[in-house]
């Protein structure tokens, strides 16, 4: 898994305390950032935390790019609507020799690691297959059209792709450039650092929760999962292992 902050907000936790400031004082915008010490914008954050006032944070924006992450993986991460998300198209892009992820677990387990690597290899042979068929017919109805023979092929290239990856395994390889505001991001660490996250997202979000730390610090400091800041929001499907996340996320 590779994660990298591409672009973001400058000055994040000024801006964001700036946005606080219009709403609880008679500042007008052309002097709004004056006079935003260091200790003021972390005030100001802080009131927003205490009075849980939370949409100023959304002035402020972070974009990752994310590699080295499965299809399934992306089935959840995108169930965080109020993002954005640009994702390698499996239509557009020949994925024949496609990476894919193995599961911690699998890999743990000689015979369990065997079996998956011989179903990818499979998949991957069954995606070939199937990709040659449709190149040849989709090729031939081009041309049967009209088409040049050599516009003909690159046409029946990408059309093939179409129906060939419905063959691909969740475990296929993906690259995502995701967007997201400061406070949906927030949720996404709760959310997704907690022990109950499956092991994948949780691993991407505790990368990106690295970054945005570096790059905001004030507006993420108390990020991540629910219990580092009250209980656990999992109530009876708890981990039970509340002092040790603790401990973890305060190196984090």
């Amino acid at each position: 898994m590779k994660v990298e902050l591409l672009a973001y907000t400058p000055d994040a936790d000024k801006l964001v305390s700036a946005a606080a400031k219009l709403c609880y004082a008679k500042s007008d915008i052309d002097t709004l950032m004056e006079n935003l010490t260091p200790d003021k914008v972390s005030s100001f954050l802080k009131l927003l935390g205490d009075l849980g006032h939370e949409s100023p944070i959304e002035h402020a924006s972070f974009t990752f790019g994310i590699e080295g992450v499965s299809r399934a993986l992306l089935a959840q991460i995108t169930r965080h609507r109020i993002a954005s998300f640009s994702v390698q198209s499996q239509r557009y892009v020949d994925k024949s020799g496609f990476s894919y992820i193995t599961p911690p677990k699998i890999e743990e387990i000689p015979e369990a690691k065997e079996l998956f690597e011989n179903e990818m290899k499979h998949d991957a042979a069954v995606y070939d297959a199937l990709r040659t068929l449709l190149i040849k017919k989709h090729k031939q109805d081009f041309m049967a059209q009209g088409m040049e023979e050599k516009s003909a092929a690159s046409a029946a290239e990408k059309k093939a792709n179409e129906d060939a990856r419905f063959v691909l395994p969740n475990a296929c390889d993906t690259r995502i450039i995701m967007t997201m505001n400061a406070r949906s991001l927030r949720n996404f660490f709760a959310l997704r650092c907690c022990n109950r996250a499956q092991w994948e997202i949780r691993e991407l979000a505790c990368q990106m929760l690295k970054l945005v730390k570096g790059a905001a610090p004030l507006l993420f400091a108390n990020a991540g999962p629910s219990c580092l800041s009250g209980r656990c929001s999992e109530g009876a499907m708890s981990c039970g292992k509340m002092s040790e996340v603790r401990e973890k996320f305060k190196n984090i």
